[in-house]
């Protein structure tokens, strides 16, 4: 009956809390948003790695019955050390992504776009050039993409131009499936499906991710059951699904730019120093070595 926990770097995960809500809507979240350290998609592997292990050492101590890794740069950097280390199922962006690019794709390229961190990672080529080869993939950074999307420019020209800088090669190369690799992309699913040829399957990597999350609960029998358990007589039962956000700083005009990504308002935001988030991955680590 535990809450499910989602991180990411900043506000971008909230693309993937979207569509976990759409696709799990009995089952209650915490969001925590690394506000306070954004970006990591600029950051090294080493830096990544530790902030992810605090992020969801924050999480875990809430009680979270999952996981999720909703930032694809510490899902590149740090989702093998997470599953090793903590004792609940740790998902990242990057397998399901690859997974669907891999059932869309009609065998022509497959084109991946994200963050430098990400892009630079391999993490993404990697995996599909195990299938289809490495001349079959095709990987462009775009930077730019992040502060367009949280400053609400999707149907700016400008963000038809950055569109056309950055995938213009993708495009001459006919990618036949093209992953959009940063979850803050999808706000910009539409100006990328204009340029793009009409043929060209966009892999929402949140949507990926919600599946994997809940045939995940499936196997695990962590599925929180549709029906509400009986309450007290006079009480109400509580009102599906229980959202949490946590941020690490709350900056300006967050619950504006915030609602854009998870297609909702979002009420109420916490804020919990980084000591105390470093004091949580601090506690998680001992654990384990004691165990």
């Amino acid at each position: 009956m535990g809450p499910i926990g989602v991180f990411d770097s900043g506000m971008g995960g909230l693309t993937v809390l979207r569509a976990l809500l759409r696709r799990l809507p009995d089952e209650d979240f915490i969001y925590f948003g690394d506000t306070a350290r954004v970006p990591y998609g600029t950051k090294g592997a080493r830096t990544v790695r530790a902030f992810a292990r605090q992020d969801a050492a924050f999480l875990h101590a809430q009680g979270v019955k999952m996981i999720v890794v909703a930032c694809n740069t510490a899902s590149a950097f740090a989702l093998d050390e997470l599953q090793q280390e903590f004792p609940v199922p740790v998902l990242g962006v990057i397998e399901p992504g690859i997974e669907t690019a891999l059932a869309r794709t009609r065998g022509g390229p497959i084109g991946v776009i994200g963050t430098s961190g990400t892009i630079r990672s391999g993490k993404y080529q990697e995996g599909l050039a195990r299938v289809v080869g490495a001349a079959r993939v095709r990987a462009r950074e775009c930077p730019l993409f992040v502060p367009l999307a949280e400053e609400g420019l999707t149907e700016h020209p400008i963000t038809e131009m950055a569109v056309a800088e950055y995938l213009l090669p993708l495009r001459e190369a006919r990618v036949d499936t093209l992953i959009l690799g940063c979850t803050h992309y999808p706000l910009l699913k539409r100006a990328i499906s204009r340029f793009m040829e009409p043929e060209t399957a966009l892999v929402d990597s949140a949507e990926a991710l919600a599946g994997a999350a809940a045939r995940t609960l499936a196997e695990r029998g962590l599925v929180r059951p549709a029906v509400a358990p009986p309450v007290a007589a006079g009480e109400a039962a509580p009102a599906r699904p229980q959202l949490e956000f946590w941020l690490s700083d709350v900056p300006w005009k967050f619950a504006e730019a915030g609602a854009r990504f998870l297609g909702r308002p979002i009420e109420s935001v916490r804020q919990v120093n980084l000591d105390e988030v470093e004091q949580a991955g601090r506690l998680v680590r001992e654990q384990r070595r004691g165990a």
